[in-house]
């Protein structure tokens, strides 16, 4: 149990806690990310105040951290029940989540989780960023929003896990399939909460749009 403790949610809250915006901007430039612009220790606003290559970095090592933490708690769960399993690595993708949100090295403020969170889900169940990929680019080339983007595909990821093990993975039994669904619907929802100021300001038609010139 202690083993399955430190592995499933200890190690990826830690893991989640690196938060590559910060970590970035003060790593190149000397200066904390959460000072400037919407003050969001993320990707939109990095890229918004340092650039494309700083956004990238910023992404690859949050996508990276989602990544290794899932897959960490599939290596310590390979040899256990499926449905012990399942709900280890939901688990891992949740803790690595709130780890990016609540950064233990950074005194518990952090970004909006979106690139961890597929991070997770890449290692979790790599088809799935497919038609999320899919359905962030349609709605950006409608809206020009990533907040907008992020939130559409935060609702549609619970029906797409639903729809994987239903479809696609029919052996699955029904506790996997609900561990499943719950967990995902867990991530989704904590990331549609995180933009709850976001929602706002699209209601309100004040929201960033992408490529909109600065002031």
């Amino acid at each position: 149990m202690l083993s399955f403790i430190a592995v499933c949610i200890l190690v990826p809250y830690l893991l989640g806690s690196l938060s590559f915006s910060i970590i970035v901007s003060k790593g190149l430039y000397h200066q904390d990310i959460r000072k400037f612009g919407s003050g969001n220790a993320g990707m939109t606003n990095i890229l918004r105040t340092y650039g494309k290559k700083a956004a990238a970095l910023t992404v690859i090592g949050d996508i990276g951290k989602g990544i290794a933490a899932v897959l960490l708690a599939k290596w310590f769960l390979a040899s256990a029940a499926n449905e012990n399993a399942i709900l280890g690595v939901y688990l891992a993708a949740f803790f690595a989540v709130i780890g990016h949100v609540y950064p233990i090295y950074f005194g518990f403020k952090g970004g909006k989780a979106v690139s961890v969170a597929a991070g997770t889900i890449v290692a979790i169940e790599p088809i799935l960023i497919l038609p999320l990929l899919l359905i962030f680019f349609v709605v950006l080339a409608l809206g020009k929003m990533v907040s907008l983007c992020s939130i559409c595909c935060a609702v549609a990821y619970p029906f797409l896990t639903a729809g994987y093990y239903l479809w696609l993975k029919r052996g699955a039994s029904m506790t996997t399939v609900m561990t499943a669904c719950i967990g995902a619907t867990i991530v989704a929802a904590l990331v549609i909460w995180l933009h709850r100021g976001n929602i706002k300001r699209i209601c309100n038609k004040t929201e960033y749009k992408f490529f909109q010139k600065k002031g």
